[in-house]
């Protein structure tokens, strides 16, 4: 995985595990890779990757059953969806439409373009 500066590099990990989530590749009570696993598959300090389940396990996105592992939370995909949807609306959309609107682009071009991308 390459990351960036713009973001820890623990966050970047639980976001992408949430993309996984989100994905499907990890369903409700799925266990995930280990901690050790996980650090060694992105090439990562396991400290940080202990961060990132951390940060997880705080938000309720994954639990730890002793002895086992890390699984998913039941409802974790809702509640990634509900986050993510709420930091779009308030911090993504509103710098998007400021741009559309320098840029003197309309919804109609947006919704052109959109369908164009999805129809391939």
């Amino acid at each position: 995985m390459t990351f960036s500066n713009d973001k820890a590099i623990y966050i970047q990990m639980a976001d992408r595990l949430c993309d996984e989530i989100l994905s499907g590749n990890y369903k409700d009570d799925d266990r995930i890779p280990s901690v050790r696993e996980y650090a060694v598959l992105l090439e990562v300090n396991t400290n940080t990757a202990v961060k990132a389940y951390e940060q997880l396990a705080r938000e309720e996105i994954i639990y730890n059953k002793r002895g086992l592992g890390y699984f998913v939370t039941p409802g974790a995909k809702k509640q990634i969806l509900k986050a993510r949807k709420n930091e779009f609306m308030k911090e993504r959309l509103p710098e998007l439409f400021r741009q559309m609107q320098l840029l003197d682009i309309s919804i109609d071009d947006v919704a052109e373009a959109y369908k164009k991308l999805t129809e391939c």
